[in-house]
């Protein structure tokens, strides 16, 4: 593995103040938002502050994400001219309902990588509706780029006419699917947001569920929440071994006077280099 998911952090794309704030977050991936946090008269906006923003990827502590609009919406390729770009390590698609769609999106992002001369990127897609949550497995499996896959619980929630509550029924049993169709396919799954910002207690109970059902990490909307995910999803056997072949791989390589080297056949940098010593931090 080459990436973290304990936290994946929603920043609204419009907010400078947020943005700027976001380069001292500890999440392991933060995510400028382009979608849901964004009114349809700010996207523009959103796109120019976010493309300045990976501009100063070196000033950021974590990965850096970007969650565009939904296929449907049909604001992806103008999200993509802005932000594919160096600096962005993935991207979050919300709303996917099946491979075509996703397949659609990593055809002009290989084009866009290709003329910008840019390594692969990442894809998130978000499991958000009935015919996503049928169609996990298959999404998950779509490309070598996917590397997790999101549950969206109040999307879902509304597409099958159920009302969400803190312990609805309506969403047992895709809760429960889409962790096992993501490591079928063998990614990470990222569990939902916990909505209630005051209800800490209620937090950990739904990350230790989560834990439970094989999600690897959870969403997180407000900087408060970052230390319980990351205390409750704590690294795995998998992890720790990751981030000592990292640690043991990239000092020998920059005391060579070397940069970038490989693990397990994947390419690592300073990011994933600072991403292992923190993992290590915790375990010690």
């Amino acid at each position: 593995m080459t990436q973290l998911f304990r936290s994946l952090i929603f920043v609204p794309g419009n907010n400078p103040r947020f943005l700027e704030k976001a380069k001292n977050l500890r999440a392991d991936i933060v995510c400028f938002d382009l979608e849901d946090s964004v009114p349809d008269n700010e996207k523009a906006n959103a796109r120019k502050l976010i493309k300045n923003a990976l501009k100063e990827r070196k000033s950021f502590q974590s990965s850096i994400f970007v969650r565009t609009n939904s296929p449907l919406s049909g604001k992806i390729p103008a999200d993509l001219k802005e932000i594919v770009q160096k600096g962005i390590d993935g991207i979050v698609i919300p709303k996917v309902n099946n491979t075509r769609e996703l397949k659609k999106i990593e055809k002009s992002l290989y084009s866009l990588e290709k003329s910008r001369k840019l390594k692969p990127i990442q894809l998130i897609p978000s499991i958000e509706s009935a015919e996503g949550v049928v169609n996990t497995y298959t999404i998950a499996s779509t490309s070598k780029r996917v590397s997790a896959v999101v549950f969206g619980v109040f999307d879902l929630l509304n597409d099958i006419g159920v009302e969400y509550t803190k312990n609805s029924e309506g969403e047992k049993y895709s809760r429960s699917k889409i962790p096992v169709d993501a490591h079928a396919a063998g990614v990470v799954a990222i569990d939902a947001i916990w909505q209630d910002l005051k209800d800490t207690k209620g937090l950990e109970k739904d990350c230790k569920l989560g834990k439970s059902l094989g999600y690897g990490g959870k969403s997180i909307i407000h900087p408060d929440q970052i230390p319980i995910a990351h205390k409750l999803f704590y690294p795995s056997k998998t992890e720790i071994s990751w981030a000592q072949k990292v640690c043991t791989e990239y000092e020998k390589s920059t005391k060579k006077g070397k940069g970038a080297t490989t693990v397990d056949g994947k390419m690592i940098d300073e990011v994933h280099y600072k991403q292992a010593k923190a993992l290590l931090e915790l375990t010690n």
